[in-house]
């Protein structure tokens, strides 16, 4: 085979040749994915698993509020528009029945490394509905004195009175989702968003001395051009945030039927991503960002970053993360929980979720318990996608496998992807002309059925 590094030209028609443009594979945000979740674990289990909780120690809590004021056409989130406050306040209320249920459980000096607030649209929550919802949550853990309290915020949907109140409780870091800012594809996509707006929102964040500020940006939109993203990200570093997640936009209308409004016919094909990507990544570099990751840049000064030069970069449901707490409790319709011992999903239908609650139980309806082969694999696929590498030592001594079943492992995966994985006497390393096949790579170290629905173009 060829030097992969001879030349774009020939590195592009290697990657064609292991079908990175054609693949579709998860995105790793978990092992096993959602889609290999059952109704095998119940609320039983989720309680059970509260109770092992270790007293004195910190968790993570997940708050998810699936209102939206419009329904943007590109996302695949479990959402529902509203005009109203009323199914608001309803689920609000199930949402701190749940919270209280919670803190009847949880072991004694128990407290949060990490709060945030997911959707939809959090910020639609008026500032008293606000202000319930943090001290319901503080009633029943107070923030550690390093923790983090983030909330997605929509530029749209926020104002004075309900920053004041986030600032007030003590939100530390605020993400804002950009997607593109060229008209076209914000009519397209359905996600009309101005740079002013944006750029309105921003600087109210930082007068109130919130000075961690993540934002998102997609890729492989309609229409999106070389050119245009460079704009849009140009535009996206003027507000300096913090840390910046590139996410390539998954069209899946059969999973998101909002998706149908998008003109697939508009989509740039899976080269042209790629490149998109490489444009995007080149000035956030350029910028003096550092790469985290197959999807993140982050500031030298960001969590993130000093994560990654120690060793203790992770990857959840929410991306990648420097928090290591050993339970991250998901509350609210759809959420998924992360224990020691496997995965809790609640109900995904507010209906049924509130249902669930009011009858005085927790909401799982399904999930995962771990064997010890998932922690194995899951811890490879994890440091493969954190740190593009797999260490053979912390591998053999964590979990027990032997040398020779390890390399027997790496040298499959080499075989498949030569050129693109190095094997060393440390482990199996992802070079930098192999990065854009880490998920593919991760691929080939899961267990599970690869034809379960959900999973997303490689790139």
């Amino acid at each position: 085979m060829g030097d992969p590094k001879a030349s774009p030209m020939s590195t592009e028609s290697q990657l064609t040749r292991l079908g990175l443009f054609d693949a579709k594979v998860p995105r790793y945000t978990s092992y096993p994915t959602a889609p290999h979740f059952n109704a095998s674990v119940d609320d039983g289990d989720f309680a059970g698993w509260i109770d092992q909780i270790e007293p004195g120690s910190q968790i993570s809590l997940y708050m998810h509020i699936p209102f939206c004021r419009r329904l943007c056409w590109f996302c695949a989130c479990r959402t529902q528009g509203t005009r109203s406050d009323a199914p608001v306040r309803a689920y609000l209320d199930t949402l701190k029945d749940e919270i209280a249920m919670l803190g009847r459980r949880l072991p004694r000096g128990v407290t949060l490394s990490r709060l945030h607030w997911g959707g939809g649209t959090p910020t639609l929550l008026t500032a008293d509905m606000m202000k319930e919802l943090t001290e319901a949550t503080f009633a029943i853990a107070p923030m550690h004195e390093d923790g983090e309290f983030s909330v997605e915020i929509d530029p749209n949907e926020i104002d004075a009175a309900r920053l004041d109140v986030l600032a007030a409780a003590g939100m530390n870091r605020a993400s804002i989702g950009i997607q593109d800012f060229d008209p076209q594809i914000q009519s397209v996509i359905g996600r009309i968003q101005s740079y002013d707006i944006t750029r309105e929102a921003v600087d109210m964040i930082r007068e109130r001395g919130i000075d961690s500020l993540n934002a998102d940006i997609l890729y492989g939109l309609p229409h999106q051009s070389n050119e245009r993203i460079a704009e849009s990200v140009q535009k996206l570093l003027s507000l300096s945030p913090n840390r910046v997640a590139l996410y390539g936009y998954a069209h899946v209308p059969w999973m998101s039927r909002r998706q149908s409004m998008i003109p697939a016919e508009a989509l740039p094909s899976p080269e042209a991503r790629l490149k998109l990507y490489e444009t995007a990544k080149e000035l956030f570099l350029w910028d003096g960002y550092r790469e985290i990751g197959i999807d993140h840049f982050a500031r030298e000064t960001d969590g993130l970053t000093r994560a990654l030069d120690s060793g203790r970069l992770r990857r959840n449901f929410q991306g990648y993360t420097d928090d290591t707490a050993p339970a991250l409790i998901g509350l609210g319709a759809s959420s998924i929980s992360k224990f020691p011992q496997g995965f809790a999903q609640n109900l995904s239908g507010t209906s049924d979720y509130t249902a669930r609650i009011r009858d005085g139980r927790f909401a799982t309806g399904r999930g995962h318990v771990f064997t010890p082969e998932d922690n194995m694999r899951s811890r490879m696929i994890e440091q493969l996608m954190c740190e593009f590498r797999i260490s053979t030592a912390e591998i053999t001594e964590t979990f027990g496998i032997s040398k020779s079943e390890l390399n027997r492992m790496f040298a499959e995966v080499a075989e498949r992807f030569a050129g693109f994985v190095d094997l060393t006497n440390e482990g199996l390393v992802v070079p930098e002309h192999g990065k854009p096949l880490t998920r593919m790579i991760a691929r080939g170290f899961d267990a599970y059925d690869l034809s379960k629905a959900g999973h997303s173009s490689a790139i």
